[in-house]
């Protein structure tokens, strides 16, 4: 059952995948007595994917635990400044801070995987052998598997300007840092949470941790949601 002195926890997703990227972390936040929900944005244009967070914040208890990872981590930081989010988790994630956009970070620290992306029809799709660089710590079955259901974005998704304000300046933050990610580069992972400030995790995974080494993310978030209910003046968590 649900405890309503937890924090509600609300996932939102990168490119190349939609909410089910976080199947393997739900359940077990779910049975820790948290109400769990992930964002299911379109990927088009980046204010209706930060609009549709605000929504879901709509359809859920307070406080809030923002869970973003990679592209997520810009639509976290742009809706995490309604007061009814007390933390931001960041997963292999960029976080851009006002006036720049997720392709300027990137630009800072090109990666492998656009070597394996075809732009066609507007659309930003991996090509089958860019999973390499994406998720090649899975087995081969479940890197198939990512590139069968994989959710192209918008070509020009990554140029749209972001943030207006930056909240991880103000609430607490934690960031999974993946040292084999060939996706976000570890260098800017670096570089974008020593900038926030942030509570850092770093993890031997590709560019999906929460698919490839579930354990240590659902950890990273338990001791977030344990410290947002510490602030909050609630009972200890307890897993």
């Amino acid at each position: 059952m649900t405890d309503p002195r937890k924090p509600t926890i609300v996932f939102c997703h990168g490119i190349w995948a939609d909410g089910s990227c976080f199947s393997k972390v739900i359940p077990t936040l779910q049975a820790d007595g948290h109400q769990v929900i992930a964002v299911q944005y379109s990927l088009e244009s980046f204010e209706e994917d930060v609009a549709m967070i605000k929504r879901t914040l709509n359809r859920v208890s307070s406080p809030v635990l923002l869970v973003g990872h990679s592209y997520g981590g810009a639509t976290i930081t742009a809706a995490g400044v309604d007061e009814r989010v007390a933390g931001l988790v960041y997963i292999g994630a960029v976080a851009p801070d006002v006036g720049e956009t997720v392709q300027d970070q990137l630009n800072k620290y090109p990666s492998d995987i656009f070597s394996r992306v075809e732009v066609a029809d507007g659309y930003a799709w991996m090509l089958p052998n860019g999973t390499e660089f994406f998720c090649g710590d899975l087995s081969e079955t479940e890197q198939k598997l990512v590139w069968a259901t994989h959710f192209p974005p918008h070509a020009d998704l990554f140029t749209q300007q972001c943030v207006q304000s930056t909240p991880w300046k103000s609430k607490p933050s934690w960031y999974v840092l993946c040292l084999q990610d060939h996706t976000v580069h570890p260098d800017l992972q670096r570089w974008v949470s020593k900038r926030m400030g942030a509570t850092v995790i770093e993890v031997e995974s590709s560019h999906v941790p929460m698919l490839s080494k579930p354990d240590v993310v659902i950890d990273v978030i338990r001791k977030a949601a344990a410290a947002v209910m510490e602030k909050k003046g609630t009972l200890a968590y307890s897993s």
